[in-house]
This record gives structure tokens, C-alpha cells and sequence, in this order.
């Protein structure tokens, strides 16, 4: 066998890549299906909110899930640093070499939505015109005309910072895997959660928040498939 061939034996034949390739079809979809929908689901909200976005300041919203939210993540991959660390020569720690896939994990995923954010260009919903805003609507795959400048709401960075816990899912598959829908179930809840806020307050469409999630999803799934796989097979604990 080839070097390349065996650098990409762990997707060829893990069960994390059958997840990956059954999963993302249908979160496509899902993005897609939101897209079509992003302008109506905001005009609804923004008329709802009395044809303003009248909780973009809200206390709950802005204060306590959108900025102590973003902390709570941040102070949970830190705390979950340090316990890490501190066990990680510890023979009895089995969780720690999955910890370390976890912390990459939602590190990883929430670069990755940063870098795309910087790159794509889109606007907020409470940018345009007709939802509070003076900027015509552009869609992803449209010029953006440069006299408009820059913009970076696509996808949603603070949803990721939800959606990123999807990976609790392969954390418990190798610790606790009895609990291992619980774990996606936190992920999932955390980042519906901080996106439905966002949305709320006039900060991104629905298909920002599907885009966050596959693309958390899918960075999970890839570290999993190159790390998670090996440690299994070099004896790692599945209890």
C-alpha cells in the first residue's frame, strides 16, 4: 500500500466516515431549504418586532446569550484545557486523549467559520433594506457590487460557538457511549439557542445558522475520522 493510500485508510474505512457521508446530504439540503425561506423568516421577524429590531438590544438577547454565551463556550473549552492537561499523563484518565480530539474539535470549527465569514461577504439581515438597513440584498453566489464594502455575517460565527459541541458526540462515543446522543443533543441545543437569539435581534438569517452547523459537523466528523479511528485501534478505552 501506497503512503497517500494509507493517509486516507482512517475515512476509507471508519464508521465516522458512513456518519459523515450519511449526515451532510441532508444538512445541505437543509441549508438550501433554509435559503429559500431566509428573507421571508426575517421580514416576519422584523415586522413581528413592530418593523423594527426591537430586541437587538435586549438584555436576554444581546447581554446574556449572545455576549455571556460566547463566554460560557470560551470558559468551557478553557476549563476543559486545563483538566486536559492536568490529567494527561495520568494512566487512569482514559477520557483525555479524547478530550484533546474534543478541544481541537470546536476549535477547529469555529477558525473555520471565522475564515469563511471573512471571505464570503454577506450581510446582515438588519443591514439590507426593508428589514431596517440601506443595502440592496446579495446573495452568496451573486458580485457583490464594491461599493457596498465588506461584510461578515455568512455563516454564523456565534452559533458555531453552539454547534461546535456537536463534537461531545464522538467525546462520549469514546468514553461514554451510552451518552453520545446526549453530547450531539448539547451541541445542538447550544447552538440553536444562540442562533435562534441572533436571529431575533436582526443578526443573521436561518441558513447562516444550518451553514455553521454542517460545517461544525463536518469538521467533527474529520477529526474524529483521523484521530479517533487510530486511537480505537491502538487500544484506546470505549467504556
Amino acid at each position: 500500500m501506497s503512503a497517500s493510500s494509507s493517509l486516507f485508510l482512517p475515512f476509507a474505512r471508519s464508521g465516522t466516515s458512513r456518519r459523515f457521508v450519511a449526515s451532510m446530504p441532508w444538512l445541505v439540503l437543509a441549508w438550501w431549504c433554509a435559503r429559500q425561506v431566509d428573507l421571508h423568516w426575517a421580514s416576519w421577524l422584523f415586522h413581528w418586532e413592530g418593523g423594527a429590531w426591537a430586541l437587538k438590544r435586549s438584555v436576554v438577547l444581546e447581554t446574556l446569550l449572545h455576549r455571556g454565551g460566547r463566554q460560557l463556550s470560551q470558559l468551557a473549552w478553557t476549563g476543559l484545557l486545563v483538566a486536559t492537561l492536568s490529567r494527561w499523563r495520568s494512566p487512569a484518565a482514559t477520557w483525555t486523549r479524547p478530550a484533546a480530539r474534543l478541544l481541537l474539535a470546536v476549535f477547529a470549527s469555529i477558525a473555520c467559520v471565522a475564515a469563511l465569514k471573512s471571505l464570503t461577504h454577506m450581510d446582515c439581515p438588519w443591514d439590507l433594506a426593508g428589514l431596517g438597513g440601506q443595502r440592496p440584498y446579495v446573495g452568496l453566489f451573486e458580485a457583490r457590487p464594491a461599493s457596498l464594502g465588506p461584510a461578515a455575517c455568512f455563516p454564523a460565527a456565534h452559533a458555531a460557538g453552539g454547534y461546535a459541541w456537536v463534537a461531545l458526540y464522538f467525546f462520549f462515543l469514546r468514553v461514554a457511549p451510552r451518552c453520545r446522543l446526549a453530547g450531539l443533543g448539547i451541541g445542538l441545543l447550544a447552538g440553536l439557542v444562540f442562533g435562534l437569539a441572533q436571529q431575533l435581534r436582526g443578526a443573521h438569517f436561518l441558513s447562516h445558522d444550518v451553514a455553521s452547523l454542517t460545517m461544525c459537523w463536518g469538521v467533527a466528523c474529520a477529526v474524529d475520522a483521523l484521530f479517533g479511528e487510530r486511537g480505537v485501534r491502538g487500544g484506546e478505552s470505549q467504556a
